[in-house]
C-alpha cells in the first residue's frame, strides 16, 4: 500500500524538497533522516510528523514528482489535440524526466529496493507506467472517437509509445556509457516514436 499522507504547509514542502535533494544525491540506502531533515530546514520531530518511515517519504516524493510530470502531460494531451502534436509534446516531456538527475536515480533506487521493499516497487510502477498508461489512454480514446487513431488495444498501445520514447536513451544511460543527451538526439527520438506510433494507429482526416 501507498502512502497516502495529508499534504499541508509550507514545512511539508520543505520535507518533499529536502528528501528529493538527499535522495537523489545519495540514494535510498545511504539517505537517512537526519540528513533530510538538516537539507529540509526542519526537526526530525517535523519530519516524523509528516513520515513515520523513510519508505513513505521516498514513495511520497516519488508520487509528487510524477503526478507534476503526468499533469505536464496533459497540457499536450488535451481531447481535441492532434495526435502528432499531442504526442511529440507528451515524449518530449517523457524524454525529459527520464534523462533528469530525478528520474535516474528513481529508477535505479526502485529497482534496488523492490525485492526488500516491494510497497516501492509497487509505488513506482502504480505512479509511473500505471499512471502514464491511463493518462494516455484518456487520450486515446478521445482521438479514437474522433477517427485520427484507430486503435483495439489502449493499454498495448500506450505502453508501446512510452517504449518507443525509451529507444537508444534509455539503454545508453542505465549502463552509465552516455549521461548527457544533446537536444537534436531528443528530438529525433521524439519524432521517431511519433512516426513509428502513427505509423501503426494513425488515420487520415
Amino acid at each position: 500500500m501507498t502512502t497516502q499522507t495529508i499534504r499541508q504547509g509550507r514545512k511539508f514542502t520543505q520535507v518533499l524538497d529536502g528528501a528529493r535533494q538527499v535522495f537523489v544525491e545519495m540514494g535510498y540506502e545511504r539517505a537517512n533522516v537526519d540528513e533530510i531533515a538538516r537539507v529540509a530546514g526542519v526537526s526530525k520531530a517535523t519530519l516524523y510528523s509528516y513520515f513515520p518511515d523513510k519508505r513513505q517519504l521516498f514513495i511520497e516524493v516519488y508520487q509528487t514528482e510524477l503526478l507534476n510530470l503526468a499533469d505536464a502531460a496533459m497540457e499536450f494531451l488535451a481531447p481535441d489535440a492532434p495526435p502528432q502534436q499531442a504526442l511529440h509534446g507528451a515524449a518530449l516531456r517523457l524524454i525529459d524526466y527520464m534523462i533528469s538527475d530525478f528520474g535516474i536515480a528513481m529508477f535505479r533506487i526502485c529497482v534496488a529496493e523492490a525485492p526488500r521493499f516491494p510497497e516501492i516497487g509497487q509505488a513506482f510502477y502504480e505512479n509511473g507506467p500505471e499512471l502514464g498508461r491511463v493518462r494516455l489512454g484518456a487520450y486515446f480514446r478521445h482521438a479514437i472517437e474522433r477517427g485520427t487513431l484507430a486503435i483495439d488495444d489502449i493499454d498495448l498501445a500506450a505502453d508501446q509509445f512510452f517504449q518507443l520514447c525509451q529507444t537508444t536513451i534509455c539503454d545508453r544511460m542505465l549502463c552509465g556509457v552516455q549521461t548527457c543527451f544533446p537536444q537534436e538526439d531528443i528530438a529525433r527520438i521524439a519524432e521517431g516514436a511519433v512516426a513509428m506510433f502513427m505509423a501503426r494507429y494513425g488515420r487520415a482526416v
